[in-house]
């Protein structure tokens, strides 16, 4: 009787197995959905996109940006997290949305676990931008304004959790000031506001921020990488303007909701791998001072590991911000 059940019990795992394998081979059949955790307009926006459209080419089949903004990309995360786990939901997220959301937003209704690694799509480079009539000309100015006026400026960023929340408080930490964060729900309508004199300035990617710079409609401060970035080589890196504390570089990946077959997972993550290959995406990039991974920075296990070390990191960088 044991052995009768144990091989009917066989035949299904391999009825199963044969049937997943058979609709990972014929996996795109419809457009799939990409959910970005911020506004239109923002660096994960853009990213997506970019990347969205070459992913389609490889996969044969539309990829659909869907924008999901509020609370630091966590209500987001929260819609991806109850998707179904066939391939045709995904998500672009970063440090903030996959790692410091867990320390900021201890009660989620999604954990790392909630989600499978496809790939690493961009490495982003985080600024500091200020309104143009600003009255610093440069970031030793500013710190000193700052300092002499504790808690008056306000710097703007896509929300508690996001990235650009995580490039403001480095600052703020390195630079030794007290100033007011202010949340929006996206990069885009920080950047506006600061644009337009609402707020002193923006904690931003270069990829969303570097043309207003260069469009003077924006002052950039400071870039927190090791070197200077092409879009912007007058801007200084943190060591040249005398805050070395102050890094800045991130990461943007994809997601799918756990259970996502990996025979899918495997296409998916080809189709990034090609995108990001693409002429087109790496002319973009560079235009937006975003790199692509490292041939060896494509896999699913790389950013399993990259989201693994930031959730411990932000879990003592943000240890006070929780809710």
């Amino acid at each position: 009787m044991i052995s009768f059940v144990l091989k009917r019990l066989s035949a299904a795992i391999a009825a199963l197995a044969f049937a997943t394998a058979a609709f990972a081979q014929d996996f795109p059949k419809r457009p799939v959905t990409m959910i970005v955790p911020f506004a239109a307009g923002g660096t994960s926006d853009v990213i997506a996109r970019t990347v969205a459209e070459q992913m389609g080419i490889a996969l044969g089949q539309t990829i659909v940006i869907e924008n999901v903004a509020g609370a630091g990309g966590s209500t987001a995360l929260a819609r991806a997290s109850r998707a179904e786990p066939d391939g045709y939901t995904i998500a672009i997220g970063n440090a903030g949305t996959n790692a410091a959301t867990y320390t900021i937003y201890p009660k989620l209704p999604f954990t790392p676990d909630s989600f499978v690694p496809i790939a690493m799509v961009a490495k982003t480079f985080g600024i500091i931008a200020i309104r143009k009539d600003f009255p610093a000309k440069d970031l030793k100015e500013f710190i000193a304004y700052a300092k002499a006026n504790p808690g008056k400026i306000n710097l703007g960023h896509a929300g508690v959790g996001s990235s650009n929340y995580l490039i403001c408080k480095s600052f703020v930490t390195a630079a030794g000031i007290d100033a007011t964060l202010v949340g929006y729900r996206g990069a885009a309508p920080a950047l506006t506001d600061a644009i337009g004199g609402q707020i002193d300035g923006v904690c931003d990617a270069a990829a969303s921020v570097s043309q207003s710079v260069n469009e003077k409609l924006v002052r950039g401060l400071v870039v927190g990488s090791t070197v200077r970035l092409a879009t912007l080589p007058d801007l200084q890196t943190s060591a040249e303007a005398g805050l070395p504390e102050f890094e800045a570089q991130g990461w943007n990946g994809l997601f799918a909701p756990k259970g996502t077959p990996p025979a899918i997972i495997a296409k998916l993550n080809a189709a990034a791998r090609t995108a990001v290959e693409t002429d087109a995406v790496k002319k973009r990039f560079g235009e937006l001072s975003t790199v692509a991974p490292d041939p060896d920075e494509h896999t699913p296990e790389l950013l399993q590991k990259l989201v693994t070390r930031d959730v411990e990191k932000y879990r003592k960088m943000l240890a006070d911000d929780a809710k």
